[in-house]
């Protein structure tokens, strides 16, 4: 037997990529321990909706009259952007239909380029069409498209009256505690129903 064969020095390739596989999987099973059934998280993110749609209504008092139109609401109360030339975001959320809380989501974003920092933003997905919301419901991984319409296309504390009246299937309000996040795009993100 020789010497390069069993050095104890030497590390194997296979033991390091066996290492970082199992390390991995630990890590999923941890989060998924914090994500099983009977846990509290379901009330905690209706609590966080509430509060998102209280401030949203406070601050941007004609997104109400858009709310009274939507055949229902996908809200994420935060969502946490962060990268290093490449980034992602992550975020739950709760879609309401008649006013009550009948599925959670799962935000997840990826992004390439240069980008450094982070921030935080909440976004509101109004559904205009039983159609629109009917898709987003079925889908095993509803992804963003270029479609969607932005209530605000720049910084303002007013809806324009065709975002009101709009025919887009999908209207998107995205804000922070600093307000209306300018060009903040949701294109590309996945959301995917879970059981908090």
């Amino acid at each position: 037997m020789s010497k390069s064969e069993n050095s104890p020095n030497q590390s194997h390739p296979l033991s390091r990529r066996g290492f970082m596989v199992g390390l991995g999987g630990a890590g999923l099973a941890v989060a998924g321990c914090a994500n099983g059934i009977g846990s509290q998280d379901g009330t905690k993110i209706d609590a966080r909706a509430d509060q998102t749609l209280r401030y949203l209504y406070n601050r941007y008092p004609d997104t109400q009259q858009l709310a009274s139109k939507a055949t229902g609401m996908l809200v994420m109360p935060l969502v946490t952007e962060a990268g290093f030339v490449v980034g992602g975001a992550y975020g739950r959320g709760a879609l309401r239909v008649g006013g009550a809380t009948v599925d959670y989501y799962l935000q997840t974003q990826a992004s390439v380029g240069f980008q450094i920092g982070a921030q935080q933003y909440a976004h509101v997905l109004f559904f205009m069409t039983d159609q629109a919301l009917q898709e987003f419901r079925t889908a095993s991984g509803w992804v963003a498209s270029a479609d969607i319409k932005y209530a605000f296309q720049t910084v303002g504390d007013r809806l324009t009256a065709d975002t009101i009246t709009s025919s887009d299937p999908v209207v998107a309000v995205v804000f922070g505690q600093a307000g209306v996040i300018a060009g903040a795009a949701l294109e590309g993100a996945k959301y995917t129903r879970i059981i908090p």
